[in-house]
């Protein structure tokens, strides 16, 4: 694990949700996941079988990840492994995000959010299409 301390003096955050994490302390492998349907209709309608990620491939589908094509060599020294931060306001953590105070190896995150639009059939008496 790194060899680096984190120090807080003092931190506020008002709201963490959906999915996120606050964490104090080293982690050797974090994953966070948040999957979300953000349906807006103009008439107040709801059904009880909604909300099936699988019928939306967005979900499903696999994130490209473009690996980099050339060799990155790299070196550190830390001269002092204290970093030292006076304070810290947060409003909000939220949809798989992460705040973490320490050392980390592997972290993987992901958001995926699906925007639907539902309005109401337009009449148009111009006798011209609508978009």
């Amino acid at each position: 694990m790194l060899q680096r301390i984190t120090c807080v003096d003092h931190i506020k955050i008002d709201s963490v949700s959906f999915s996120s994490i606050f964490q104090i302390g080293d982690s050797e492998q974090i994953l966070a996941v948040s999957r979300a349907l953000a349906v807006q209709r103009e008439a107040e309608i709801f059904f009880d079988n909604e909300g099936n990620f699988d019928a939306f491939p967005v979900f499903s589908e696999a994130i490209p990840f473009q690996p980099p094509d050339e060799e990155i060599i790299f070196s550190t020294h830390n001269l002092n492994p204290v970093l030292k931060v006076r304070n810290i306001d947060i409003l909000g953590a939220s949809s798989s995000s992460i705040v973490h105070l320490g050392n980390s190896r592997n972290i993987a995150m992901e958001a995926r959010v699906k925007h639907i639009r539902q309005l109401l059939p337009r009449n148009n008496n111009s006798g011209e299409e609508g978009i």
